[in-house]
């Protein structure tokens, strides 16, 4: 990838690009290993898991003689073969290919011993990539859960939660199952950085209950819609929590104390935070500086629904075009959800993009862009869009509607028909989405 991936029809100015590109780059996830590893010793044996879990595996590779590795990620992208395996599980919904990839890591993990030491490179889309449901619960069941999920407008957080009791790998289940000692690297994409949540916690013990996750069926009303397998588990589950019972087929366990905001160890365990939405953002903001921007980094936690977040942070660019020095670029991080309305295509992050294109209407110089920065956003092959205040008239002249694609959720195709979707291809990292608001 280079400044030109985040080229589209209106993102022409090389100042805002090289932002863009500053903001990945520096949550590279090959040199944010090589950075955090501690030194290792004995037999090294390494697990990598999520979207990054190539680059991350490659780099410990190339650090340190390994014994044994696996990779588990959604693309398997160019690498040494004679390194380690690789195995493409699928996402965001798992399918049989993650399922083997759950059995295969837990065959891997369970296979060391007291004197190994197991390296996990940890990073976002974990959760569908591997998957090994509990008994009585099928592959099928789990992506009907996931599809409810998804399209109910559940954050992050809550979809694992939902997860972390169904599956073997999940709430420190590949901890549980091997002997090794256990050092985790891990690249956040979870708003916070909980360990619990991001890749729904392999190495990290569970925190929430049963009774938490029924919770979040009935939040969103979907319980009935839900496999009875599902139902029937969770039940069975509570029922032993509330007696003060292990669960039958795992236990939730409390939070291992906390040595700093990054690092959380026990007595065979630790997990270290590599990369964040922080990181990325705060790269942003240097390199919007460089380059002669009044430049602030609005948060870190932007949350809610897609097409409402737009809307405000379309009407918060339009408020600071008379209150800031130009040229000005603000920068939100985070990860908003997407209620499914229609049956049209597009991710959060271009539903948040089209949502703003009625409140940036005439105005000059702007441009709101939300990019997710695993390059991949929802099921397409965007990494996200940009707006500006020339995009509903070029739209009308086109004869598309911005309402009607938004009542569809059919962001992508408004913004393909326009030429402002950006394509930068799988990025390799995954940290959450940016938004930058900008003013030239």
């Amino acid at each position: 990838m280079n400044v030109n991936s985040f080229a589209t029809h209106s993102l022409k100015d090389p100042r805002i690009r090289r932002i863009l590109y500053a903001a990945l780059e520096a949550v590279d996830p090959a040199e944010a290993v090589q950075m955090h590893l501690p030194k290792l010793e004995g037999n090294v044996h390494g697990l990598g898991i999520g979207k990054a879990s190539i680059p991350m595996l490659t780099a410990l590779a190339e650090a340190v003689p390994l014994s044994s590795g696996l990779a588990i990620s959604k693309h398997a992208s160019v690498h040494d073969p004679g390194l380690f395996p690789v195995i493409e599980g699928g996402h965001p919904v798992p399918d049989a290919r993650s399922l083997e990839a759950g059995e295969r890591a837990l065959e891997f993990v369970s296979s060391l011993n007291a004197d190994d030491t197991l390296v996990c490179l940890i990073s976002g889309g974990g959760s569908a990539l591997m998957t090994a449901p509990y008994a009585g619960i099928s592959l099928e069941d789990m992506q009907l859960l996931t599809s409810l999920l998804l399209s109910c407008g559940a954050r992050i957080d809550e979809i694992n939660t939902l997860r972390r009791q169904l599956d073997r790998v999940k709430g420190g289940g590949l901890a549980r199952a091997t002997r090794a000692k256990v050092i985790s690297l891990i690249l956040s994409d979870v708003i916070g950085s909980p360990l619990e949540a991001i890749a729904s916690g392999p190495t990290y013990p569970n925190p929430t209950t049963s009774e938490d996750a029924l919770n979040v069926l009935e939040k969103y009303h979907i319980e009935k819609q839900v496999p009875g397998s599902i139902i029937k588990y969770l039940n069975k589950v509570a029922l032993g929590e509330a007696k003060g019972l292990a669960g039958t087929a795992h236990e939730s366990a409390k939070r291992h104390a906390s040595t700093s905001d990054f690092v959380h160890r026990s007595a065979r365990e630790t997990n270290i935070i590599i990369g964040d939405n922080r990181l990325a953002a705060q790269a942003a903001f240097e390199q919007a500086e460089r380059e002669g921007f009044q430049a602030e980094i609005l948060t870190n936690e932007l949350q809610g629904e897609a097409r409402e977040v737009g809307k405000m942070l379309g009407i918060r660019l339009r408020d600071e075009i008379s209150k800031r020095p130009h040229p000005f670029c603000l920068i939100a991080g985070g990860e908003t959800t997407v209620t499914l309305r229609g049956n049209g295509r597009g991710g959060r992050n271009q539903e948040l993009a089209l949502a703003a294109v009625e409140e940036l209407l005439d105005l000059e110089d702007v441009m709101l862009i939300s990019l997710a920065t695993d390059g991949e956003d929802g099921p397409t092959d965007a990494a996200g869009a940009v707006a500006t205040g020339e995009t509903a008239q070029r739209a009308e002249k086109l004869r598309v509607d911005a309402a009607d694609h938004l009542s569809r959720n059919d962001a992508y195709a408004f913004f393909r028909a326009l030429g402002d979707l950006i394509r930068t291809g799988p990025s390799g990292t995954n940290v959450n989405d940016l938004v930058f608001l900008v003013a030239l």
